[in-house]
């Protein structure tokens, strides 16, 4: 069975409303990818997400480290697949060991490697950009 949420966020802090309450149902071993145009907002999203859980606001794109890892309770990894094209890339990286059952993942551009993204998912889609709103839709297939 699909769980599915749709949304529209006429402002960023509503985007951020949003991911706020993704945060408080996710568990550590939980992975979601965004998905989204350039400038749709899927590091704004992870930053409510990472304020949401550890009251921080430290999350930055990592478009050209890859990987950052926000420390607390449960740790959060956060990767960008903006610049990858093929599944050597991500091995080669190591990112597949972000993946740990005591942390959460979020991956940004996961639609350029979606074989990287466990079983059972969190999908994140963004559609809009600049002033418009946003249409997000959150799914996860067990």
């Amino acid at each position: 069975m699909k769980t599915t949420l749709q949304a529209t966020a006429k402002s960023v802090r509503e985007l951020e409303l949003i991911a706020a309450n993704l945060a408080r149902e996710l568990r550590p071993g939980d992975a979601v990818g965004l998905s989204g145009g350039l400038g749709a907002g899927k590091t704004t999203f992870v930053r409510a997400v990472v304020r949401a859980l550890h009251g921080s606001e430290a999350a930055t794109s990592p478009t050209f480290t890859f990987r950052h890892s926000y420390p607390g309770e449960p740790p959060i990894e956060h990767l960008d697949l903006y610049r990858l094209d093929v599944p050597a890339d991500a091995v080669e990286l190591g990112l597949e060991e972000a993946f740990l059952p005591e942390s959460i993942v979020l991956v940004e551009w996961a639609e350029r490697l979606p074989a990287l993204l466990p079983r059972g998912a969190i999908r994140v889609t963004i559609e809009g950009t600049g002033d418009a709103p946003r249409s997000i839709g959150i799914s996860r297939r067990p």
